[in-house]
């Protein structure tokens, strides 16, 4: 079966395009966030509707990848154009994890404390002084100290986390193009076979043909020969009858 590449009126791109425009909406509502105090209510309806909106985005990209995987082991698309959609859709999960970062930023207090605190540990460090970390400052107990290395070790184990997860789909995608090119093969080795029979078969049809050929030449042959033999006969007679009148 012919692989087929489909560009014009394809609904997966259509989908695609959908998503996008989802990811700019929320992006927007983030901002719009911003601008609201915390503890309004116009704050809190906002946030329940940008959890809402994530969802949906993450399923959307949940489904464009089936559909391309569904699509290539269809081959109705190619495996260079599978390879491309695959990236978009690592794009779109992308987006997806730096739109949930910003989110998280406004709701969690302590990410603003921790930028705060490394920064001002820069500057320390730059102005030859302590860091901070062992000095005795009554504006930052032990306990903000504390709770800042936890989010930090948190986000650093949520990286890792993320970047396991995206580890596996690549294994997912090496393995899924492995498959692909085995079937190519195979399908090669199939086709090499009919094109190895077919030249056989046209190989003893020229002989069929040949051999038919030199058969028609003695039979035309023989046929001129015996017409001479008539002719002579024919000649023998009359050459006799005249003689007998004689």
């Amino acid at each position: 079966m012919a692989l087929i590449y489909i560009e014009d009126n394809d609904p997966w791109i259509m989908e695609h395009d959908a998503c996008e425009s989802l990811f700019r909406e929320i992006m927007e509502q983030i901002t719009q966030r911003e601008s609201k105090p915390k503890t309004s209510s116009a704050f809190a309806s906002v946030s329940v509707n940008i959890r809402f909106q994530l969802k949906q985005y993450a399923d959307r990209i949940i489904q464009l990848r089936k559909k391309v995987d569904e699509a290539l082991r269809l081959r109705v698309i190619t495996v260079d154009e599978a390879e491309r959609r695959m990236r978009q859709v690592e794009q779109l999960q992308s987006n997806e994890v730096k739109m949930r970062q910003i989110y998280d930023l406004k709701m969690n207090p302590h990410a603003s404390e921790r930028r705060s605190l490394i920064k001002s540990n820069n500057s320390a460090f730059a102005d030859g002084g302590t860091t901070g970390w062992g000095a005795d400052d009554d504006d930052d107990p032990p306990l903000d100290l504390n709770i800042s290395v936890a989010d930090i070790k948190t986000q650093n184990e949520n990286a890792l986390l993320e970047q396991d997860r995206g580890l596996e789909e690549l294994h997912k995608v090496i393995t899924r193009q492995k498959a692909i090119a085995q079937t190519i093969n195979s399908e090669v080795d199939y086709q090499n076979e009919i094109i190895d029979d077919l030249a056989d078969h046209i190989e003893t049809t020229d002989e069929r043909l040949i051999d038919g050929t030199r058969r028609i030449r003695q039979i035309n042959q023989k046929d001129r020969t015996c017409g001479y033999w008539i002719i002579i006969i024919l000649l023998f007679i009359s050459i006799i009858c005249v003689a007998s009148i004689g």
